[in-house]
């Protein structure tokens, strides 16, 4: 892999496009700043639209910022076309070559390059190794299962040993259980090739299971930065909070403080509440409740009934 692990920084980055429908201009990504540290794997997460596939064109170079610079590593790279980038991508679509065996995919990038045969086969043996696809260099591409199509992909990016690899939505072509085991792959793989990862989805189980880091977007705009924990247990405000995980909103008023702990009223009943978030007594405040959360006791604090149950295979929901 590359010799030396890179990180990423935005500063003030924005993206401009026009509506086609009124011709007014909007702000796709607006003045976003990030840092990714080498060797991290951060999930760019948001609902279609938000900025987050704009984000990764423009560290790829398909895209150019309107404001803002991008670096890599220290290198400003506003101004290099996206082959002098020391990046990857591993596209949706795969964008494998259909008339090609898995090892001259794999090889392709190298031979424009314009490296040695000797080379080529001994990085390309080596990569599909890392992958779990040693001993089916000679395979064709539409013989493969959709997993193994997205190793050769994967691969591909790979060999060519980039300071930063980019996955724009790799897996949304896959069926449900193939996603959850090739996300785990692809986080064993990062991991052993200690490389830079920016991943991007909507699937807030996969942010969650790849990250290191999660960056939340909304409308163009960073809304938050943290780990997985951070990001689910503190979320900065209600559409966080509503867009990761199952969430219960509860609404009423402080009623009591005590440093950063707290009661707040809710429909007559008193709720102990760990962090206040700077609220004062008598403010307005709006609980988050998860429903892995709840737990039933002799005492109950707040008299509910049960309207809805389903049965989810590993756990029961209920609706009250």
């Amino acid at each position: 892999m590359s010799k030396e692990k890179k990180g990423v920084r935005l500063e003030h980055i924005s993206k401009i496009y026009q509506d086609p429908k009124t011709g007014k201009d909007f702000y796709a990504v607006h003045d976003a700043n990030i840092s990714i540290e080498p060797g991290e794997f951060v999930t760019l997460l948001g609902p279609s639209g938000c900025g987050k596939t704009t984000i990764l064109r423009m560290i790829a170079g398909f895209e150019s910022p309107d404001e803002g610079e991008v670096y890599l590593g220290n290198e400003a790279i506003n101004e290099l076309t996206p082959n002098k980038r020391d990046t990857a991508m591993v596209f949706q679509s795969y964008a494998l070559l259909p008339h090609y065996n898995i090892f001259d995919n794999v090889a392709y990038g190298l031979k424009l390059r314009k490296m040695d045969k000797a080379t080529i086969r001994e990085k390309v043996i080596n990569i599909l190794g890392l992958v779990g696809l040693e001993g089916m260099e000679d395979r064709m591409t539409n013989q493969l299962s959709g997993g193994q199509q997205q190793r050769v992909a994967l691969a591909r990016a790979l060999v060519l040993e980039p300071g930063v690899l980019l996955f724009d939505e790799p897996l949304s072509n896959l069926d449900a259980k193939l996603r959850v085991d090739m996300r785990t792959e692809i986080r064993r793989i990062q991991h052993n090739a200690g490389i830079t990862a920016i991943y991007v989805t909507h699937d807030q189980s996969e942010a969650m299971a790849l990250s290191d880091k999660i960056i939340v977007m909304r409308k163009g705009l960073v809304a938050q930065i943290g780990d997985p924990q951070t990001i689910y247990y503190h979320p900065v405000d209600e559409f966080v909070a509503d867009f990761i995980g199952e969430s219960n909103f509860l609404r009423g008023d402080v009623v009591e403080r005590d440093g950063a702990t707290g009661l707040v009223d809710v429909a007559g009943s008193r709720i102990p509440v760990a962090d206040a978030g700077g609220k004062a007594v008598g403010d307005a405040a709006t609980l988050v409740l998860r429903p892995e959360s709840v737990h039933v006791q002799d005492k109950g604090v707040m008299r509910c009934k049960v309207t809805l149950s389903r049965f989810m295979g590993h756990y029961q929901n209920y609706h009250v």
